[in-house]
């Protein structure tokens, strides 16, 4: 491809090469592992060897969040965050420990049971059907949260590569995941998340060692990244110090205060916007202006809100939004800084400090329990052939995840590096083509204006979400086209290998935990098998449609999906293999407090939610932790629930 490029093949055709290239090997394994029998369908025969399972274990783990969203958590939040946000190191420390609780807590003794989904355990362990119903359901809320995320990084992604609408590209991206889980089940998501492993890693390590030999000359970028650390802070320091910054951080606090005013009489406010549009609109349609003029103004109009309730929620987030980029370096922490604040400052400082370093600890226990109760990933383990094999399949994903790990934080700090020193400065006449190609496929992963009108860009003035930053480092760093392709079909990868395995779950419960153990038991099990099918192809589709609607980062949904996994199974499940004192009634307390409060905190600091119901501003966060981190609430309130419960019903019944 390098060649053809070289030889002048447009960007459009390699892009479509990509993106075809990649759909059809994975469709070609799908057809090639297709099975109507139950056990291959479900687990693979349990025939995988352990290094393999491994492989393929990081490719259902490393999704979107991980290629495409962590360098960007890295390169926005810092290593350490800031007082709101918790710092991208805590993910990598988070998803990579958890793996050590696998280990250690749950594979093993999962894989001895010798069933096939999450579910299946509950079933086993307790006596009521009540806790299977509950982690089914579970199940499902679970994995859909997580696929919306990964379907939504297909669209980014094949609407990149081939220029069609954002939500053609992700119906042409989510056929390569039907095929595969709709013809093999887990014997063909297994081996095409083997080859996505390769494609995800070539993909990722590819542009990073190119940016680290382009700017360090060494392309072993984990080694030697950390020279540019000290440059980049003393970037920063000039940043902080340029009147420019000053000028746009000022004018950003004025617009936040003008959506202030508007909030304090929102249905006053609208009818004075809707006013002056219409009297706009028909000054230009008397004076006879131009068409184009005419067009926009008429645009306009229609783009005001409908009614109170939406322009109270459009107008909140606007008003958030600016008094975030109103904060110095557009809002990001010092790439240096291990926390916010400081511990040898003054009382707001050391309170700011422990604020930060509280946030980051919750989001690593979030991340490292919930992957205890991701039930696409435990579902990997039993398809090995023994119980010692599961336990070597932890251990090789772990290897493998950590290749890719390493390098992110590298990638991180190169970008940061890179945009500081040559993008940040430029007249906004010289800017990269590629920037205005990103701001027209979504505002929200990139944005440019020139807000204090010097026509020179300001770091304040540059707006990135964590989605991009990995998609666009290729083009940021001035490498061949060919090397962004081979990062969107990285990125690819890893959307389709994980939303192959959260697909397979969501059809497996409403399938086979649901429909066959309430209402047809007696079924076969081809039966079951084309149940579940159809089930995985309606799912994809609901998917598809919330994740055209653009519900929110990739980053946030994945975290998400991990509290509420932690809060729903991790609680009776440990404590169901671990003592024999729990039983039904605690575990269905425990599963349903702790889902509870943890949907609860999440949901009552959702900015559109307070809205809705007249707040402007967020609800108060308990000890200062913000909703990502939701399940560190949940979490301990399921164990706590589940324990006691199981006591008091164990003395209630006996004599």
């Amino acid at each position: 491809m390098a060649v053809a490029e070289s030889m002048g093949l447009s960007r459009q055709w390699v892009g479509a090469a990509f993106l075809i290239a990649s759909i059809v090997l994975y469709t070609g394994i799908g057809v090639y592992c297709r099975t109507t029998d139950a056990q291959e369908y479900y687990v693979a025969g349990r025939r995988v060897p352990a290094v393999y399972n491994g492989m393929a274990t990081a490719a259902d783990w490393m999704s979107a969040a991980s290629f495409i969203s962590l360098a960007g958590g890295l390169y926005l939040q810092g290593f350490g965050g800031t007082e709101t946000q918790p710092g991208g190191l805590a993910y990598v420390l988070g998803w990579t420990g958890g793996f050590c609780l696998v280990a250690l807590l749950v594979a093993p003794y999962l894989r001895r049971c010798e069933i096939y989904t999450v579910p299946d355990y509950f079933a086993m362990r307790y006596s009521s059907p009540w806790p299977r119903r509950i982690a089914a359901l579970a199940a499902v809320l679970v994995s859909f949260t997580y696929v919306v995320a990964q379907i939504y990084g297909v669209g980014l992604i094949t609407t990149r590569l081939t220029g069609v609408r954002f939500e053609i590209g992700i119906l042409l991206g989510l056929s390569g995941v039907l095929v595969c889980s709709f013809l093999g089940g887990m014997r063909a998501v297994t081996w095409t998340q083997v080859a996505q492993y390769i494609i995800i890693l070539l993909a990722f390590l590819v542009p990073v060692s190119w940016l680290a030999y382009k700017q360090l000359g060494n392309p072993l970028a984990p080694l030697v990244f950390g020279q540019q650390i000290k440059k980049i802070t003393a970037r920063e320091q000039e940043v902080l110090k340029n009147p420019a910054e000053m000028e746009v951080l000022r004018l950003y606090v004025e617009q936040a205060k003008e959506f202030e005013r508007k909030l304090a009489d929102v249905p006053g406010a609208l009818a004075i916007e809707r006013a002056a549009a219409n009297e706009n609109l028909r000054n230009l349609k008397q004076a006879r202006a131009d068409t184009v003029a005419i067009f926009q103004a008429g645009r306009d109009l229609a783009n005001l809100p409908k009614d109170v309730g939406a322009a109270r929620e459009r107008w909140t987030k606007a008003m958030q939004d600016r008094l975030e980029r109103a904060k110095p370096l557009g809002g990001m922490p010092p790439m240096a800084q291990a926390f916010a604040g400081n511990p040898d400052g003054d009382a707001k400082e050391r309170a700011t400090f422990d604020t930060s370093r509280r946030n980051v600890l919750a989001l690593m226990f979030c991340l490292m329990v919930g992957t205890m109760g991701l039930p696409h990933l435990l579902t990997r383990f039993y398809t090995t052939p023994t119980v010692a094999e599961s336990r070597s399949s932890v251990a090789w994903s772990l290897f493998f995840i950590a290749i890719l790990y390493v390098s992110a934080p590298a990638l991180a700090v190169l970008v940061k590096y890179e945009i500081l020193t040559n993008l940040v400065g430029k007249n906004f006449d010289s800017l990269p083509a590629w920037i205005a190609q990103w701001a027209r496929l979504d505002s929200s992963l990139l944005s440019v204006q020139d807000v204090n009108g010097d026509g020179i860009l300001q770091l304040g003035e540059l707006k990135m979400g964590a989605d991009i930053i990995m998609l666009a480092t290729p083009e940021l760093a001035g490498l061949p086209y060919v090397v962004s392709g081979l990062v969107a079909a990285g990125g690819l990868a890893a959307a389709l290998s994980t939303a192959d395995g959260l697909l397979l779950t969501i059809g497996n419960a409403l399938a086979r935990d649901i429909y066959f153990k309430e209402w047809a038991p007696s079924a076969s099990s081809g039966r079951l098998v084309i149940l579940s099918k159809f089930v995985l192809l309606t799912v994809a589709m609901v998917a598809a449609y919330v994740a055209a609607q653009k519900p929110g980062e990739i980053l946030f949904l994945v975290a998400t999906a991990f509290s509420l996994a932690g809060a729903a199974f991790v609680p009776a499940m440990v404590l169901g293999i671990f003592s024999k004192h729990t039983n039904s009634i605690g575990a269905i307390a425990g599963m349903l407090s702790g889902l509870g409060v943890t949907i609860y905190y999440m949901a009552s600091q959702v900015v559109s939610l307070r809205a809705m119901w007249g707040a402007t501003m967020p609800a108060h966060l308990w000890f200062d932790i913000q909703p990502i981190s939701a399940g560190v609430f949940g979490i301990p309130c399921g164990f706590a629930v589940t324990w006691i419960v199981s006591h008091l019903a164990s003395r209630r019944r006996t004599p």
